[in-house]
């Protein structure tokens, strides 16, 4: 396996490329349509007190995109996170705090782009992968999916990094699909997939994100990416969360099954 995306559903091979360059498929005609730009990107992201680091992966997406991404953070903050957003031109969608999962829903749900990018605001993410998520989609990709475990993931505390691949290998099993990283916060999605699933998962939302698509037959594609050391406290406990996590990846492989009887 190289460093080039590895397919996962068997419809996806190497993506290389310009994001300005690729061509998507027209799913009407299926011809060549012109190609999605950074200005067809949404990048979201649920934000809780994370004044640390929240400046600096705007001002990543900025840098890459060239400021034509729109942003949005969905906020429960007390601290000045939201209002560093506001300065560095996203939209906040302020929220009491309710969990991962419904932060990332409204999130997603907001913008009206055709691409949606999730991420983490904690500075874990590689916004410089972003051009290569959006050649993948255009290339037909419905999901792409970014895997942080691919490079060794060195700057994950090891009991996370544990959990993360027991998340995978359940997954796998259960869906009778390899996946290699459910739970990874980065990934970008064609909006009429986000939009036409009902999404049901709190804490476990990043692993039903994957499922869902993936055992529906969409074109789903992991991408190795390198993830950083955290800036700021992590707000997840790892017992109680990976627990809430293990639950939502059987709920819904078993509720997917079920599904196509």
């Amino acid at each position: 396996m190289s460093d080039s995306a590895h397919a996962t559903n068997g419809s996806a091979a190497a993506v290389d490329g310009d994001a300005d360059t690729v061509s998507h498929a027209d799913e009407a005609t299926g011809e060549a349509a012109e190609p999605y730009t950074f200005a067809d990107l949404s990048v979201v992201m649920g934000t809780y007190n994370e004044e640390e680091a929240i400046g600096t992966v705007l001002e990543d997406i900025d840098e890459v995109t060239d400021g034509e991404a729109e942003v949005v953070c969905v906020d429960g903050s007390s601290d000045r996170t939201p209002e560093i957003a506001r300065e560095h031109g996203a939209t906040v969608i302020e929220q009491e705090p309710q969990g991962y999962g419904v932060a990332v829903r409204e999130a997603v749900l907001t913008p009206d782009r055709p691409v949606v990018v999730t991420t983490d605001c904690d500075d874990t993410y590689p916004m410089e992968a972003l051009p290569e998520f959006l050649a993948a989609i255009n290339d037909g990709a419905d999901v792409v999916s970014g895997d942080r475990l691919y490079h060794g993931a060195e700057a994950m505390p090891a009991f996370n990094r544990l959990g993360n691949h027991a998340f995978a290998a359940i997954a796998s099993l259960l869906m009778g699909e390899r996946v290699h990283d459910t739970t990874t916060g980065m990934r970008a999605y064609r909006r009429e997939v986000v939009e036409e699933i009902g999404w049901t998962e709190n804490t476990g939302l990043s692993a039903e994100l994957l499922i869902r698509p993936l055992m529906r037959g969409h074109d789903v594609r992991e991408r190795p990416i390198h993830y950083a050391e955290r800036l700021g406290e992590t707000k997840l406990d790892p017992i109680g969360g990976g627990a809430a996590i293990a639950k939502s990846i059987v709920t819904v492989c078993l509720e997917e099954q079920l599904r196509r009887f």
